[in-house]
């Protein structure tokens, strides 16, 4: 029994680290194909006029890499274009708001979520996003309203759930 020790022991450190190594080797492909949609993409919309959907990847990817100026600069020219319209413009309106939100700039990330909503009244990201922009500027009604909204389109929201429940409770406790 003793000599079968040491071989599990190396399949084990083997097989631990075959998975590691896929794992890094998807990490490495995921950010590749990142940084060669952005590069092509800079590079494009630099020498030529892009879409909208363009300047809002664009502007997705450097939310990503938290560069949060050149993203609200991406996603104003994909607004500008007004080519977007209901759930498109939806989206770059929240991913805007969330650039914002990122930046502790919670009274225009709370028009950016509106402006969202304008677009696509039943977008319960915004909602979501909303709520915790009302939660942030210690406007637990009106974050509460957001929650409840969104749950009366996705009965299942996980987040809207655990965040009206959260409110409710401190709710009650402070009165």
């Amino acid at each position: 029994m003793e000599s079968y020790l040491p071989i599990v022991y190396i399949s084990f450190l083997l097989a631990l680290l075959a998975i590691a190594s896929v794992a890094v080797f998807r990490q490495v492909l995921k950010t590749r194909r990142i940084e060669n949609a952005l590069s092509r993409l800079q590079s494009k919309l630099s020498k030529e006029k892009g879409t909208a959907l363009e300047y809002y990847e664009l502007g997705s990817i450097l939310l990503d890499k938290r560069l949060y100026v050149q993203a609200i600069a991406q996603f104003q020219k994909a607004i500008k274009l007004e080519t977007l319209e209901g759930t498109e413009l939806g989206a770059v309106y929240n991913a805007l708001g969330f650039t914002y939100f990122a930046q502790e700039q919670y009274d225009l990330a709370i028009r950016n979520y509106k402006e969202a909503l304008k677009s696509s009244p039943e977008y319960v990201t915004a909602l979501n996003n909303l709520g915790h922009a009302y939660e942030r500027k210690q406007l637990a009604t009106q974050a509460l309203e957001m929650y409840e909204q969104a749950l009366s389109y996705d009965a299942n929201n996980s987040t809207a759930k655990r965040r009206a429940e959260s409110l409710k409770k401190r709710m009650v406790t402070s009165a």
